[in-house]
């Protein structure tokens, strides 16, 4: 036998594969933390200011692996920053000055991201119906100012909330209005990545679907509970527990309900519906399957921080609580779904049909334990 004289080249390691616009971002964020922990440390106790020193190698991980993090965060932070500029003589130049009332406010850029989730999702069946690639783009492209603008309307939120009080400034992940504005943007983002991770918009009008049903609830619960004010935090929610343990739950949240969407397209594909214009069941199967996973894994870390918080707050780790029993069950309907995938190959239509089923379980832990139930967690109601 001839021996090959074609020598073995390793792949170079993961921090060599960085270019120069990966470590300036990567250099930016930790700039920002150090300059906002220099600034503002007497206001954080110790837990907070690790927090802000950990989102700087995090969020740098995060785009480096997922580019248009790169442009998505320093866009956000200089409309948000822009918005903190003309607040300068207080929330009362919310009436008067034009691009507040009408772009940057925090109501004004919510609704202009329920808009454009809403065009996004017309634009996305209007190309999926008709096989044009112009209405799947226009579709990305409104999902992505979506983002945009509510990340950007979430951060002026939480700055508004300060200018009304020390005592009633808080991160805006408080009440209802404020998480279902979170569950829309995180669900939308998860989506873009899979878009861009296996080339296809064909799955965007069945996720989109979940998220303008999420943005109707959310103008119908703001018109008719008047529930964009900001309102102090009660005690319960006084705590650094929230800026951890909200975030992870509607990372969960959100990736079930993208998980639900595909499934939907799954049945249709296996069923023949519609199957020429869908991804392959493949595709779709490896999302729903990738979805699930991220979600079980961000919502088991919510939850224990959760109990970890119920301690702090209410003196025991579990209290059978209305709202702790349904994040048990939601949990363990995954937990289910993920251990018969691995140990018994499940696949296929049964899959997709619990996907589905997981996200009306999900969706009354998520709203109607805070319609139908009462408990520790009231301040949650409708």
């Amino acid at each position: 036998m001839e021996l090959s004289n074609t020598s073995y080249t390793p792949a170079p390691g993961y921090f060599k594969r960085l270019g120069a616009a990966d470590w300036a971002f990567g250099l930016g964020l930790l700039a920002a933390a150090l300059f906002a922990l220099g600034r503002f440390h007497s206001y954080m106790d110790v837990y907070e200011q690790a927090i802000l020193l950990a989102a700087a190698p995090t969020f740098a991980a995060l785009g480096w692996h997922w580019k248009p993090v790169r442009w998505l965060m320093p866009l956000v932070a200089v409309l948000a920053l822009c918005a903190v500029s003309l607040y300068a003589p207080g929330l009362d130049a919310a009436n008067s000055k034009f691009f507040l009332k009408y772009m940057l406010s925090s109501q004004s850029a919510i609704l202009w991201m329920s808009a454009l989730f809403a065009f996004s999702t017309v634009f996305y069946w209007l190309g999926f119906i008709t096989r044009s690639p112009f209405g799947g783009a226009v579709g990305s492209k409104l999902c992505w100012a979506a983002v945009v603008l509510g990340w950007t309307g979430m951060m002026v939120r939480w700055y508004e909330s300060y200018l009304m009080g020390s005592d009633v400034g808080h991160i805006p992940v408080s009440n209802l209005y404020e998480v279902f504005i979170l569950f829309s943007l995180i669900t939308a983002m998860f989506y873009l990545y899979y878009e861009a991770r296996y080339g296809t918009r064909q799955l965007g009008p069945f996720v989109l679907l979940v998220i303008a049903a999420a943005v109707g609830f959310l103008l119908w619960y703001t018109v008719s509970r008047d529930a964009a004010g900001i309102q102090p935090l009660v005690p319960a929610l006084q705590s650094w527990w929230m800026k951890i343990h909200v975030p992870a739950n509607f990372i969960g949240y959100g990736t079930f309900a993208l998980a639900a969407g595909v499934a939907g397209a799954y049945l249709l594909k296996s069923h023949g519906i519609l199957a020429d214009r869908l991804p392959p069941l493949e595709v779709l199967d490896d999302v729903m399957y990738k979805s699930i996973s991220v979600g079980f894994a961000f919502f088991t870390v919510a939850t224990i921080l959760g109990a970890l918080w119920a301690a702090e707050a209410w003196g025991g780790y579990w209290s059978w609580d209305p709202k702790e029993t349904w994040a048990l069950i939601v949990w363990l309907n995954y937990a289910a779904w993920l251990h018969m995938r691995l140990m018994s190959g499940l696949r296929g239509r049964a899959a997709a049909w619990w996907a589905l089923v997981g996200l009306l379980v999900t969706t009354f832990a998520f709203l109607g334990v805070n319609m139908f139930l009462s408990g520790l967690h009231s301040y949650g109601k409708l």
